[in-house]
């Protein structure tokens, strides 16, 4: 993966939905993980998700500026250990707009005021069922940032879990934003390489930060 012969460019999905490869240099690769280690600790740390149905997801999660938990809001990690959620941070909503203005461009990204992350461990064996991100309030473009193992993240269609889906290799530094059109589309992560993250990086397995704008009025408010 380090020799190829042609550099990966840019390239859209979907209408709004936008794949950047190698959009976090190794520098911004580094402090972002070491900003997810401090996250990942107690209280409020990563933790096993569990269904109303009694499964649990692979992935684990940890949460910033709101809790989520299937399939809601809250301002405490309600189905952890019951501590108030860690702030979202300034500098990574920051991010979250600049990121929108180089996929989608400024107009984009005008009304995108990123409060909540939602970041997911993969490790051995993880993945991520096909799913839509509709629990928050507001349309603003999902931001998905990826470190570490390099995975296979399906995007598919508004309309249904099964195709039409494009299937698109994320590797550690890849931006991929959805918008717009493409807001409500399914996606998941049917697997994960392990052992193709970067040996500088020092992360075995993968890390997924996405960010999302809730649009709730109220603070202590939950959706679902």
């Amino acid at each position: 993966m380090n020799a190829e012969l042609f550099p990966r460019e840019r390239a859209r999905i979907a209408p709004g939905a936008v794949h950047l490869p190698d959009w976090l240099d190794a520098h911004g690769q580094r402090e972002l993980l070491n900003a997810c280690r401090d996250w990942a600790r107690p209280p409020a740390g990563l933790r096993t998700v569990r269904t109303p149905g009694g499964g649990t997801m692979t992935a684990r999660q940890v949460c910033l500026g709101r809790h989520w938990y299937p399939y809601a809001y809250a301002g405490t990690a309600v189905d952890g250990d019951g501590a108030p959620v860690k702030p979202f941070p300034a500098w990574l909503g920051e991010l979250g707009r600049r990121a929108v203005t180089d996929a989608l461009g400024a107009p984009a990204a005008e009304d995108a005021g990123y409060d909540i992350a939602l970041i997911n461990f993969y490790d051995g064996d993880a993945h991520m069922g096909m799913h839509r991100d509709s629990d928050e309030r507001s349309p603003a473009p999902v931001v998905s940032l990826s470190l570490g193992d390099t995975c296979v993240f399906r995007f598919g269609n508004t309309e249904t879990r099964a195709r039409p889906y494009t299937d698109v290799e994320l590797r550690s530094g890849d931006l991929f934003v959805f918008g717009g059109p493409s807001r409500s589309a399914y996606h998941g992560v049917p697997r994960v390489h392990p052992g193709t993250a970067p040996s500088w990086l020092g992360l075995t397995g993968r890390l997924n930060v996405t960010l999302r704008v809730g649009g709730f009025d109220d603070p202590g408010a939950t959706s679902g």
